[in-house]
Parts: structure tokens; C-alpha cells; sequence
């Protein structure tokens, strides 16, 4: 493998998205985050989603259509970061989310993101995040 695979995951509640704060360590801690992480070896995006959901918060997902991707050099090595839909139980209300490597997490309007200290790769997907988010207004 010529780069490394990472996965984002956007969960809506409206015009909300979850995000999580990563604990004070390594070179991006103490900033939010769209949920993810890294594809392993011989596994599929989809089932790193389900994997990394499941280690960082004690929930079960779904996941839905591809929302957009992202190239970004990290240690010298080439990231490729894709984004995908999620769907949380009872759209995430509620519910006692077991974190791991997070400190906190939120409910945030998609417009304020880009007020918080935020990981500078999930910045890249951000515009079209704001995009698919706007796509989804309204639905049911």
C-alpha cells in the first residue's frame, strides 16, 4: 500500500454533527475531531467505521454513502482520508457513549466548527461536509 487509509465519520441530527475532543496527547490532541481512524490492513472502509465506532464510543453504526475524500501528508507519509455517513442509534440522543480516546463529545451545528480548535485534516473535508449537510436539510 502506496499510503496509508484513514476514515471520517459524519453523524447528523439535523443540521448537527457529532464530534469528539481527542485527549491532550500526541501531535493533534486537545482538538476536536470528526470520528474515525485509521483502516487496517486487509479490511474494508466501511468495516474500520464500524470497528473504530465501536473501540472509541461502545456503539454499533451504520454506514451510509461516501461523502467526499482527502489527501494530506502526515510524518512524511501520504494519508488518504475518506468520509463517510454514519447513522447512530436513536440519532445519537441519549445515548451513554462509552469514550476511549476521546475526552467529550458534542452535537454541533455544522456552522460551528469552524469556531473550534478542530484537526487540521478533517478541516480539508470540511467545505464538503457544509455541502452534504445542506443536502440533507430537510430529509427525513
Amino acid at each position: 500500500m502506496s499510503s496509508k487509509e484513514s476514515i471520517a465519520c459524519i453523524a447528523l441530527n439535523g443540521t448537527k454533527v457529532l464530534i469528539a475532543h481527542r485527549l491532550p496527547v500526541g501531535q493533534m490532541g486537545d482538538r476536536w475531531e470528526f470520528p474515525g481512524g485509521k483502516v487496517e490492513e486487509n479490511e474494508r472502509e466501511q468495516e474500520a467505521i464500524v470497528r473504530e465506532m465501536q473501540e472509541e464510543f461502545g456503539i454499533e453504526v451504520g454506514v451510509g454513502s461516501h461523502i467526499a475524500s482527502a489527501h494530506f501528508m502526515h510524518n512524511g507519509q501520504d494519508i488518504a482520508l475518506e468520509c463517510y455517513r454514519i447513522t447512530v442509534p436513536h440519532d445519537g440522543i441519549a445515548i451513554p457513549y462509552k469514550l476511549s480516546e476521546h475526552s467529550e463529545y458534542r452535537w454541533v451545528d455544522i456552522s460551528e466548527i469552524e469556531q473550534l480548535s478542530f484537526v487540521d485534516s478533517d478541516l480539508l473535508l470540511y467545505p464538503h461536509v457544509v455541502e452534504y449537510v445542506k443536502s440533507q436539510a430537510g430529509k427525513a
